[in-house]
């Protein structure tokens, strides 16, 4: 039945490699179910409630992109837009969460008509080739960089913007024993190594108290999401900061969301000759029911995570990783404690490997070409440096109009893009 579902053989893959693959794309997101709390929490929401609402909004979303879109990508509330979400809507304008959950409720709603009218799927496909390329590369050294972060082998200085962390630290001892032994065993091709690498890193940091045992009993009923779920307020839907607010989520999802499954499926070698990924159209429906239903429950929005590029590196390549992602969110309801347990020193070296697979499709692109190289680089460069994905597509995609227009290729250049163009440049002087 599954291999009849999800044409497992036709994508030279098995169950054994697809559930293997899910797993470790999991447990390199699991920290939403920790993090997500606690961030939105900030807001007097209730933290219980939250990790409920994050992890059913999970299940929700992942289940469309496996059944409906058969993809290998895991969707969540992202980072990010959860933070815009709590620190700016709430804690910076003085808006109520109320308010908020409002604005994530139309967005989600708006993604589902402009995807039924193939608005987000015609912007996929005019993104030239070589800067979905980049956008594999880009993600690559933006994953890494968060994997780094984790690990403590990169930190914040105010001299000089980052520099290395304490080496002396358990944490970065941790990590570095999980980029050794991933290492080691990918080179020896062992099936699973990221994911085995993750629970030997894990069980590593139990004596050097990196990783913190969980207190009393293992398993627990999920907590109930009435305090949060289906608490709307739209009195104030037609006023300005909505508009304002709104078309920020919208921006940033749409081109996170967009960046990921075009570099991951890079990646994965799942964009044809044409440059298009198979079933775009349903991936994006994923999301956007993903948000809507988030907001229903009571989280932030829903986008596809660049978490997923684990689970591809290990091999996944139908939705049976993505489902096998959902079922495992529907156990960490009841485990919680288990999961929660992971530390971030033990995914980071899983991130930080993944990294440098995202940066192989870079190999298909001509850096003779000015106008490509350079919109190219641009894309690759600053999604790290801007710690967004959106970003960098954006920079990457008007200095690809640009130089077009002024080396004399504009029949190159599409209607999309030009109006892409100009959204980007109002977006960043107006």
């Amino acid at each position: 039945m599954l291999e009849k579902f999800f044409g497992l053989k036709s994508h030279k893959t098995s169950i054994r490699t697809e559930i293997i693959a899910g797993v470790t794309t999991f447990m390199t997101m699991a920290y939403i179910l920790a993090v997500n709390p606690d961030i939105l929490s900030a807001t007097g929401m209730d933290k219980n409630a939250i990790f409920t609402a994050t992890a059913l909004s999970a299940i929700i979303a992942t289940l469309v992109m496996a059944l409906v879109a058969k993809l290998p990508f895991a969707l969540a509330p992202g980072m990010g837009l959860n933070a815009f979400f709590a620190f700016t809507v709430v804690l910076g304008m003085g808006y109520s969460w109320q308010f908020a959950l409002t604005a994530v409720f139309l967005e989600g709603i708006i993604f589902i008509v402009l995807t039924a009218f193939n608005v987000r799927e015609a912007i996929v496909n005019a993104i030239p080739i070589n800067i979905k390329h980049a956008i594999s590369g880009g993600i690559g050294l933006f994953i890494a960089f968060i994997g780094l972060q984790n690990a403590g082998l990169i930190v914040g200085n105010p001299a000089t913007m980052v520099s290395l962390g304490d080496m002396s630290s358990h944490t970065v001892w941790v990590s570095l024993f999980g980029v050794v032994l991933m290492g080691a065993m990918l080179a020896l091709k062992v099936r699973g190594a990221l994911l085995i690498g993750i629970f030997a890193a894990t069980v590593a940091g139990i004596p050097l108290g990196v990783t913190l045992l969980p207190e009393g009993l293992f398993v627990s009923l999920p907590p109930s999401v009435a305090p949060i779920a289906f608490q709307f307020d739209f009195s104030q839907v037609f006023t300005l900061d909505m508009v304002i607010i709104l078309l920020t989520f919208l921006f940033v999802d749409m081109f996170d969301t967009v960046g990921t499954l075009i570099g991951v499926a890079s990646k994965a070698d799942m964009i044809d000759k044409d440059g298009k990924l198979p079933r775009v159209k349903q991936a994006l429906f994923a999301d956007a029911i993903g948000t809507t239903a988030g907001a229903m429950l009571g989280t932030s929005t829903v986008t596809t995570y660049i978490e997923s590029a684990s689970g591809v590196a290990e091999g996944g390549r139908t939705g049976l990783t993505s489902l096998t992602v959902a079922a495992m969110f529907f156990i960490a309801l009841f485990l919680s404690p288990v999961f929660l347990m992971v530390p971030g020193a033990a995914t980071a070296p899983a991130l930080i490997l993944v990294g440098s697979f995202m940066l192989s499709p870079i190999v298909k692109i001509n850096f003779n070409d000015y106008t490509e190289s350079i919109p190219v680089f641009l894309t690759i460069i600053m999604m790290p440096l801007t710690y967004s994905i959106a970003d960098g597509i954006v920079f990457g995609m008007i200095a690809w109009v640009l130089l077009k227009l002024l080396s004399g290729r504009y029949k190159e250049i599409s209607l999309v893009m030009y109006i892409l163009a100009i959204i980007f440049c109002a977006k960043f002087f107006f």
